[in-house]
C-alpha cells in the first residue's frame, strides 16, 4: 500500500492589510482549525467540509485499495496581511521533519499538500512555491506531490513546475473543497498509474479580476466553470481555473487557468479563450450610504431579507471586520426605527465592546465605541466608532458549530460574544475574527435571519452560501476598509505593469 505523507497550510494574505499573520493567529481556533500535528490531525479535520477531509476519505477507496496516510502538521489561520517569518518556518519546518522522518523510516511515496496558493510570507513572496522546493530537496525530483489549491491562489511558475499536480476549488463560495482533496486523490492515482508526471499546459491572464465579480452564483463564473467540466470530459483533462486574489503585491499575483493530462494544451487553449474578455467581469458595487438607501426601499416591500454585503471589510480578505461606515450608514439613515428590531450587522469584531457587555450583564444599557477606525489601501483611516448607548439583548461564549453548506461541521472559537442594540439595529459582536459565512454565527447571538428584513454581512462572497438562498436581495456595499472592492485603486509596487488593466 502507497505510503502519503499529508499536510496543510492555508492562508489569503492581503500584502495592504493591517494585521500580520504571526504563530498565535495558527493556533487561535477562531476561524480555523488550530495548528494540529500527527494523528490528531485525521482525527480532528475529518468530516470537515476542507480539502484535506476529502483526501483523506478518498484514501480509504482509492481504486478499491486503501492508502496508508502518514500525518505531518495543517495549519490556517483568517486572512491577513503577511505571514511572518516566525510562522512559516514553524509550520514549513514541522512539515520537512515529518517528510524526513517518514522518508527514512518505513519510507514515502508519495505528499499530498492542503494549500491555500495565495500566502506570502514576510520573507518568500510565494511562500507555497517555497515549501515545494524545499520538499523537492528533500525527496528528489521523482516522488510525486501533489496538492488542492483554494480558488483564489495566485499560482506561481514554481508552484507549477515544482509540483506533480495541482488542482482548485470549481466554486466560489467554497462549497466543494472536501470534493476538491477528493480530485486531489484522483489526481495521485493518475500518477502513480503513468509513473511519471503528465502533461501539463497553463496560461496566465493579463488583468485582475474583482473578488465580487468571481462568485460562481453568478455569469461569468458560473458558465466558466461549467464549461470547464464539459471539457474536462471531452478532452480526459483534470482543468482548474484560479481567478486569483487580486490584493497580494508580488508580480505573479493573478489569474491562471492549468490542466493536466495528454491534451492539456487544448483544453487550456479553449477555456483559455472563453474567460479572456476583460469586461465580462466587471461588477456593480454602491457606496455605502447608496447601499442601505436602496436596501431599506426594497427591504419595506420584501418577504425575505434584503442582505448587503460589507466588502471592503471582509475578514475572509483581509480586514479585520472592525470597521464601522455601514453601520454609520444604517444609523444615519433610521434604519434601525424604520424597521425596529429587524435589521443586524456582523460579525464586528470588538473583544473589549464584547468583555464589557459580559461583565454588565444580559439586559444591561452600556455606553460603548463601537469598532475601530483602522487605516486603508488609500492611505487614510475608516470611519470612526460607533459612540453611543447599547443595551445588551444576547450573550454566548463564542462556541458554534457551522451548519451552512461551507465549512459544514467546523466549530469555531470566537470568545466572549454579545447582542448589542442601538436605535434598533442589533450588531454581532464578537472576540475572534470570522467572516459571516454561516446564520449559524448570527443564532449563536439570538439574531434569527430569517427574521430580519435587512442584514449587513461582512463577507464578500461567501455569504451567498447561506443567505442568498433566504434572501430577497443581496447588494454589495463599500464603506472604508482594508479590502478594496476594485483592485485598481490598490497601491501595487511589485505587480506587473501588463497585470494592472481594469476589467
Amino acid at each position: 500500500m502507497p505510503r502519503i505523507l499529508i499536510a496543510g497550510y492555508q492562508h489569503e494574505t492581503n500584502t495592504f492589510a493591517p494585521s500580520l499573520a504571526d504563530w498565535a493567529a495558527f493556533t487561535r481556533g477562531d476561524s480555523f482549525p488550530a495548528f494540529v500535528r500527527g494523528q490528531a490531525m485525521v482525527d480532528q479535520l475529518s468530516g470537515i467540509n476542507i480539502p484535506v477531509a476529502g483526501f483523506i476519505e478518498a484514501a480509504r477507496k482509492v481504486n478499491g485499495v486503501a492508502w496508508t496516510l502518514v500525518p505531518s502538521g495543517w495549519a490556517g489561520a483568517i486572512p491577513s496581511s503577511y505571514v511572518t517569518r516566525d510562522a512559516f518556518e514553524r509550520i514549513a519546518s514541522a512539515i520537512c521533519e515529518d517528510v524526513v522522518a517518514a522518508r527514512d523510516h518505513g519510507g514515502l511515496d508519495a505528499i499530498y499538500l492542503d494549500l491555500h496558493g495565495a500566502a506570502v510570507a514576510e520573507h518568500a513572496l510565494d511562500s507555497e512555491g517555497e515549501l515545494l522546493q524545499r520538499l523537492r530537496t528533500l525527496v528528489g525530483p521523482n516522488l510525486p506531490i501533489v496538492a488542492s489549491l483554494d480558488l483564489h491562489a495566485n499560482v506561481t511558475r514554481r508552484m507549477l513546475e515544482l509540483a506533480d499536480a495541482l488542482v482548485s476549488y470549481r466554486t466560489y463560495p467554497h462549497v466543494d473543497m472536501a470534493a476538491t482533496g477528493e480530485l486531489a486523490a484522483a489526481l495521485l492515482a493518475r500518477r502513480f498509474k503513468a509513473g511519471k508526471k503528465e502533461p501539463m499546459h497553463a496560461r496566465r491572464f493579463p488583468y485582475l479580476i474583482a473578488l465580487n465579480a468571481q462568485s460562481t452564483f453568478l455569469e461569468p463564473a458560473q458558465g466558466l466553470y461549467e464549461e470547464l467540466k464539459a471539457l474536462d470530459r471531452e478532452f480526459g483533462t483534470v482543468l482548474s481555473f484560479c481567478p486569483g486574489f487580486p490584493a497580494a503585491d508580488f508580480d505573479e499575483c493573478g489569474p491562471v487557468v492549468w490542466g493536466h493530462g495528454e491534451r492539456a494544451e487544448a483544453a487550456v487553449e479553449r477555456l483559455y479563450a472563453r474567460a479572456g474578455e476583460p469586461a465580462q467581469w466587471r461588477v456593480t458595487v454602491l457606496p455605502a450610504r447608496e447601499a442601505v438607501a436602496q436596501a431599506l426601499a426594497l427591504a419595506t416591500q420584501a418577504g425575505k431579507p434584503v442582505v448587503v454585503a460589507d466588502t471592503q471589510d471582509n475578514p475572509g480578505a483581509g480586514g479585520d471586520s472592525n470597521t464601522t461606515g455601514m453601520l454609520h450608514a444604517l444609523l444615519a439613515q433610521g434604519a434601525g426605527k424604520r424597521l425596529p428590531g429587524q435589521v443586524a450587522l456582523g460579525l464586528m469584531f470588538d473583544p473589549a465592546s464584547a468583555r464589557i457587555a459580559h461583565e454588565a450583564g444580559l439586559g444591561a444599557e452600556v455606553e460603548l465605541a463601537l469598532g475601530k477606525a483602522v487605516p486603508t489601501f488609500t492611505g487614510s483611516e475608516s470611519d470612526a466608532p460607533v459612540r453611543g448607548r447599547f443595551k445588551v439583548l444576547a450573550l454566548a461564549d463564542g462556541k458554534v458549530t457551522l451548519k451552512g453548506p461551507m465549512m459544514t461541521g467546523l466549530t469555531v472559537n470566537l470568545g466572549p460574544s454579545a447582542c448589542l442594540e442601538i436605535d434598533g439595529i442589533r450588531v454581532a459582536v464578537v472576540s475572534g475574527k470570522k467572516q459571516l459565512l454561516d446564520r449559524e454565527l448570527l443564532r449563536m447571538v439570538g439574531i434569527h435571519a430569517e427574521q430580519m428584513r435587512l442584514i449587513v454581512v461582512k463577507s464578500s462572497v461567501h455569504f451567498r452560501a447561506d443567505f442568498q438562498p433566504n434572501a430577497s436581495h443581496v447588494l454589495v456595499g463599500k464603506a472604508a476598509g482594508p479590502m478594496a472592492a476594485d483592485p485598481g485603486d490598490l497601491p501595487w509596487q511589485r505587480l506587473s505593469a501588463a497585470t494592472r488593466t481594469r476589467p
